[in-house]
């Protein structure tokens, strides 16, 4: 198990796209930026493992709670967390910040997130790398056309009733959600110090909704299409291939929609791989960003 890291950074409100976001920094203020994007059910803290390695680096690394999460805004309507609207986010978060393109990194939702700026404001995308997270349109295949994955996928479903969704995964505890967290990684990825804080971000007023409302909004909401499927700044996507929910083959076909494209599958970790192998990942991220 490596160590529980304590990160230095600096915390900060950023206003992004009618929300405000709380957003933390690292590293040198004139150093390049590179924007962090967690997924469910962390929050910034997800990170904790590589900021200070790409902080040390030189870089300034900006990482936010991502709408509906920890210390941000937490729109009521479904409607406020679809992919172009979180995507429109990430963008918000450079113009708040003055800058006009960075590198992406993102896990998990937040590496949906990645994908969709990628697609929909290329121009603001130095370079990404999206961490066991599929391409949508890849996503959407396997989950219509291929059983496996759609009944890997059910906790997805699960999310979709108001009220009784909450209720069921946060009662006793968080049973239900530490179960969901625990099944999907190894058995030293998450220390109960680590799952203490998460779980503070999580029984902040209306955090838990908000979090569930980006699964809700997957298949409730319509937003338009990107203008293409393809994706050209240079993209490297993590995965590890152990893990449970999410079918390594569709890391694999990710690469036919990246103009740049390169696959780091990591065999020995999890969903989770960032926390279970950080040196790993941290040599690939500052290797690729320094490219």
């Amino acid at each position: 198990m490596h160590a529980e890291l304590q990160p230095a950074v600096e915390h900060e409100s950023v206003e992004t796209n009618g929300v405000t976001l709380h957003t933390v920094s690292a590293g040198p203020e004139d150093g390049p930026p590179v924007l962090l994007l967690h997924g469910f059910p962390e929050f910034w803290y997800g990170w904790r493992s590589q900021i200070p390695a790409l902080s040390d680096a030189g870089y300034r690394v900006i990482v936010p709670d991502q709408r509906g999460y920890n210390r941000s805004d937490k729109p009521t309507e479904i409607d406020a967390y679809t992919v172009d609207i979180l995507a429109a986010d990430a963008v918000g978060i450079l113009d708040a910040l003055g800058y006009e393109r960075a590198p992406l990194i993102g896990h998990d939702w937040g590496a949906a997130v990645v994908w969709e700026t990628l697609q929909r404001h290329p121009s603001r995308v130095e370079r990404a790398v999206p961490i066991n997270v599929p391409h949508r349109a890849v996503f959407e295949e396997y989950l219509t056309g291929k059983p496996r994955q759609l009944l890997k996928s059910w906790y997805m479903f699960s999310f979709q009733i108001p009220t009784l969704s909450e209720w069921a995964y946060r009662t006793a505890d968080w049973r239900g959600l530490r179960w969901l967290l625990d099944t999907s990684n190894r058995v030293d990825t998450f220390n109960e110090a680590t799952v203490n804080r998460y779980k503070q971000a999580w029984e902040r007023p209306g955090a838990f909704t908000g979090m569930l409302n980006w699964y809700r909004a997957l298949f409730r909401g319509d937003p338009a299409d990107p203008p293409s499927q393809t994706v050209d700044p240079p993209t490297m996507l993590i995965w590890g291939t152990q893990d449970p929910y999410l079918s390594t083959g569709m890391a694999r076909d990710s690469m036919q929609y990246c103009s740049n494209g390169r696959l780091e599958l990591i065999e020995d970790a999890t969903h989770w791989v960032q926390h279970e192998v950080p040196d790993r990942v941290n040599d690939l991220l500052l290797e690729f960003l320094e490219t």
